[in-house]
């Protein structure tokens, strides 16, 4: 999603920023004081810059200052100093956004994405995967693999998929899956619903024809086996 440069002095404050930036699903590259910090961002190829103001050797509103003569890269501040004037004046050099320390983790990613969204970046969130067995269900894309084997299914059938992988020891009446898939209200006629079933598990067994997979609880409905 970005190469991203972090310029802080304290290394637990920036194995910090990177580690969490990198879960979000970021590169990210470390300066510990501001002339290596200078010297990557004059040089290197980056989406953004973090960096805090009180640093060893150059501080980080020289490196703004230096890094707005060259191009118009997304800067943001993160400091303990949290005066407004300090604040107005990141601001009027060209910072993108100022944080103060102590900060959230997740309000930093948050604002990360922000500013590269504002900056033209598209931001795509790390998919979410549902795993049951040998079912891999990539919830971004919507694909469905059983034993590393891609099975194509139809999007109702995808969306019955999930429900039931997201709820693995709840019992779906015919009347659940049909007002929460088909989104209208249900009146009675199972055929749909028993015939989508019926044909996501015939794929899924197909892929791997000893698994189990969905299991009919008579009087009830439907449920992963357990």
């Amino acid at each position: 999603m970005g190469n991203i440069l972090i310029i802080e002095d304290a290394a637990d404050i920036n194995n910090l920023l990177a580690e969490t930036l990198n879960e979000a699903g970021f590169d990210t590259q470390s300066a510990f004081d501001g002339v290596s910090g200078l010297k990557a961002a004059m040089f290197g190829e980056f989406s953004l810059i973090i960096t805090d103001i009180m640093l060893p050797y150059v501080s980080g509103d020289e490196i703004l200052r230096r890094i707005r003569e060259k191009c118009n890269i997304p800067v943001i501040v993160i400091s303990a100093k949290d005066m407004v004037s300090t604040k107005i004046d990141m601001f009027k050099m060209g910072a993108d956004d100022y944080i103060t320390k102590p900060f959230d983790l997740g309000e930093v990613v948050a604002r990360v994405e922000n500013v590269l969204r504002r900056a033209g970046y598209s931001i795509n969130a790390p998919s979410e995967i549902l795993r049951y067995k040998d079912i891999v269900l990539d919830c971004s894309d919507k694909r469905i693999a059983v034993g590393g084997v891609e099975v194509k299914c139809t999007a109702k059938e995808t969306q019955i998929l999930e429900m039931l992988m997201r709820n693995p020891n709840k019992v779906f009446t015919k009347a659940n899956i049909y007002e929460s898939v088909w989104q209208e209200n249900y009146l009675g006629d199972e055929n749909a619903v028993k015939t989508h079933i019926s044909n996501l598990r015939s794929k899924l067994e197909r892929a791997n024809p000893t698994g189990q997979y969905i299991e009919t609880v008579w009087g009830l409905g439907y449920r992963l086996y357990k």
